[in-house]
């Protein structure tokens, strides 16, 4: 097999970035636009020793689950996975992922239940990041090609809500008129109680009036805009010099039944609807009475925390990022909550904080980045909890990992739940209960 061999290939199952797999000649090939069950006639794109990756050419036999899809800069955009495939096969997909990873990875056999879906497909995310450039002189938004930085414009992207699209329309709109250099994103945050609006510019703009007349015009429910000059040549969006332009400086929504108040660096759950079923599943899983203490990693802004609040007698909430603290401090006073209390600093620092109150968490909730669990934060983790730890996971593989580990450290998974919070993508995520023993 070499590069630009065209092959037919039968497509058996998918691989974690949702791309199809199959094989020939003894190599592993992925094909990312495949499904379970087609086959297809692929161009070899690139082999190594082991695997080999391919382009789908055309699809000798189809899958029922095939669709159009709806975005029209699908595959191009780097954002979706799923576009071309019924969303009943996307959960299959998923589920077949979960398992996989606990099979595998986490040397596993419990049972997964179907994963719960998202009680939206399109327009679910509350939290939009556009990209902005420039093509032939006009201003464009939209995403990255995968694995680059070019930018695929997109006009709509059925995936973000109606005021993150009409938001992107108005910024090009101002841009052309007035001939503006140097904006680099636009960030757009909706809930129930109105929407604010983040322009990231690489260096101080002036004019600004017309831009916020403008989208106060055409968007009366925005209730903040503010402007990030971000001049850092990273990844990094949010960074910088923070100055409101219109309204307060935080964004604002209820989840839960907790009003939330949020600066625009703060973690929040993108799928609106599918968090509180997520969170129900976490309380749930911690069994909390009003007699237990809990302690919540990595809690961001505190909405996990306070959702555990009404059930226990004192939760305690630890994170790195010092405005999410004081958020969180700040929506617990909002909201009446009076027994939980937000610490400034790692898993480690909580632990030494807690011990040296001679605290010990019944239950320890954790919430961790995609990498999963540290070392040194899944061995204080396991040393901390009296009774249980409930693992909320964005990533199925290093989820599965965190399995072995902590039955190695003497808990084993109790039970196991995946949501899919990201429609239309491979990402899916999970809800871990452990128990001793």
């Amino acid at each position: 097999m070499q590069k630009n061999d065209i092959i037919s290939l039968a497509i058996t199952g998918y691989a974690s970035d949702g791309a199809g797999v199959s094989r020939h000649d003894g190599l592993v090939v992925f094909t990312r636009g495949a499904i379970a069950g087609e086959t297809i006639s692929a161009r070899i794109l690139k082999v190594s020793q082991s695997v080999a990756h391919a382009r789908v050419e055309s699809v000798l036999t189809a899958s029922p689950e095939r669709i159009t899809p709806e975005c029209p800069a699908y595959p191009r955009c780097g954002g979706c996975d799923f576009q071309h495939m019924s969303y009943a096969e996307e959960l299959r997909a998923k589920h077949e992922r979960v398992n996989d990873a606990l099979t595998r990875l986490g040397d596993t056999e419990i049972a997964v239940p179907p994963v719960v879906p998202s009680p939206s497909v399109t327009r679910y995310r509350n939290k939009a990041i556009f990209e902005v450039g420039s093509v032939d002189g006009r201003a464009v938004t939209g995403f990255y090609r995968a694995h680059s930085h070019d930018i695929v414009a997109a006009d709509d992207c059925p995936l973000q809500s109606e005021t993150a699209v009409a938001a992107a329309r108005v910024l090009r709109g101002w841009i052309d008129a007035h001939d503006i250099k140097g904006i680099r994103n636009l960030m757009v945050r909706t809930g129930s109680l109105g929407a604010q609006i983040v322009i990231v510019a690489s260096r101080r703009l002036r004019g600004t009036d017309a831009l916020v007349d403008a989208l106060r015009e055409t968007l009366p429910d925005v209730k903040s805009i503010v402007l990030c000059t971000n001049s850092d040549d990273t990844n990094v969006v949010l960074r910088g010099e923070f100055r409101t332009l219109y309204g307060g400086a935080e964004f604002a929504d209820t989840l839960c039944g907790n009003e939330f108040r949020l600066s625009p660096q703060s973690f929040y759950q993108v799928n609106h609807a599918q968090a509180e079923q997520l969170y129900a599943a976490v309380r749930d899983f911690a069994a909390l009475t009003e007699s237990d203490t809990a302690l919540d990693l990595y809690c961001g802004a505190g909405t996990i925390t306070l959702a555990l609040a009404a059930s226990a007698r004192t939760v305690y909430g630890a994170e790195i990022v010092p405005e999410a603290v004081v958020n969180a401090r700040e929506n617990a006073a909002r909201n009446g909550v009076q027994n939980a209390e937000f610490l400034l600093g790692d898993a480690g620092d909580a632990a030494k904080t807690l011990s040296e109150r001679g605290v010990t968490p019944d239950v320890v909730v954790v919430d961790p980045p995609r990498k999963g669990l540290s070392p040194e934060t899944l061995a204080i983790v396991a040393e901390t909890a009296k009774r249980a730890i409930v693992y909320v996971s964005c990533d199925p593989s290093t989820f599965a990992r965190d399995v072995k580990l902590l039955r190695e450290r003497g808990w084993r998974l109790a039970q196991v739940r995946a949501f899919d919070m990201f429609p239309r993508t491979s990402h899916v995520e999970c809800v871990g209960a452990f128990a001793r023993g």
